[in-house]
């Protein structure tokens, strides 16, 4: 009686959030998939030709196809490369001493900065005029050719690897000390404590760290937009691109159809991560 009365109590602290949550979230999805049905009017059921329409589209396919690219290529690298800065500042913490908060706070910085001075210092390097071309002696559209590409990546990198930095270091400080000096007994080296003490210990938090660098690169329109507009070079023409302009022109029913593609291939990735047992959360 008494544990289900302190269940009951729990549900009722829960039912704000998801009163909040069922409202902003699940009922405006809910509609958006009823759209990806129904015509432009929101009148005819149009069954899936909504989505033949998006499927088909070259327009959509190529901002897939550059959406993809970058989170293959920015997710790796971003989660990669902020673990070993993470594993750097943790165990150098002894010689570093009061400089490691300096670092932390150091690696937060690009989070703060705006992202209209980031990309304005970007275009005075990278603009067809700009320092890198007067350095080279060459006149090449960086912004406006395959390049721009790394670029953005570049960007998104920059902007976003502190705050990976931390969280990993987070994960390194739940490690107990033990296991370091259990491995040391055992004779173990750098990379032999890296492989079966840190990746293990970092499992919980692998799982949480992707999920963010998947949301964060498919939140990087902002950089995109700055850099080159509405109607980017080719290589960086991604699907926010193109949600935009058929916000623009209003087509209701693509955007819902390419809302819930959207959704179900984020759904694809992510879910496998969630099961029990998938990262050995239990164990």
């Amino acid at each position: 009686m008494k544990n289900s009365f302190r269940n009951w109590r729990e549900f009722v602290f829960l039912i704000p959030s998801l009163a909040g949550v069922s409202v902003f979230v699940f009922l405006p999805f809910a509609d958006v998939v009823r759209r990806s049905f129904m015509n432009a009017t929101g009148r005819v059921f149009t069954w899936f030709d909504n989505y033949q329409t998006v499927v088909q589209n070259p327009a959509f396919r190529l901002a897939m196809g550059n959406t993809g690219r970058f989170l293959v290529v920015c997710v790796p690298l971003v989660l990669i490369i902020s673990l070993l800065l993470a594993n750097v500042i943790h165990f150098c913490s002894s010689s570093l001493g009061r400089r490691r908060q300096f670092l932390r706070n150091i690696c937060l910085l690009p989070l703060a900065a705006p992202v209209a001075s980031l990309i304005f210092v970007w275009q005075m390097v990278f603009h067809k005029n700009g320092l890198i071309n007067t350095y080279l002696d060459i006149s090449m559209d960086w912004l406006n050719s395959p390049f721009a590409f790394w670029v953005l990546a570049a960007t998104f990198l920059w902007k976003n690897m502190g705050y990976y930095v931390v969280l990993w270091l987070a994960g390194l400080e739940a490690i107990p000390e033990e296991l370091y000096e259990a491995a040391a007994v055992d004779g173990a080296g750098a990379f032999a404590k890296f492989r079966y003490v840190i990746l293990p210990g970092l499992r919980p938090m692998l799982s949480a760290a992707f999920v963010l660098a998947v949301t964060a690169t498919l939140k990087s329109y902002r950089e995109s937009y700055l850099l080159a507009g509405e109607y980017p070079d080719r290589s960086i023409y991604m699907v926010q691109h193109l949600f935009h302009n058929w916000f623009r022109d209003m087509s209701v029913e693509k955007m819902s159809a390419g809302a819930v593609v959207l959704v179900g291939i984020f759904a694809v990735m992510v879910l496998p991560l969630r099961k029990k047992g998938a990262w050995n959360l239990e164990k």
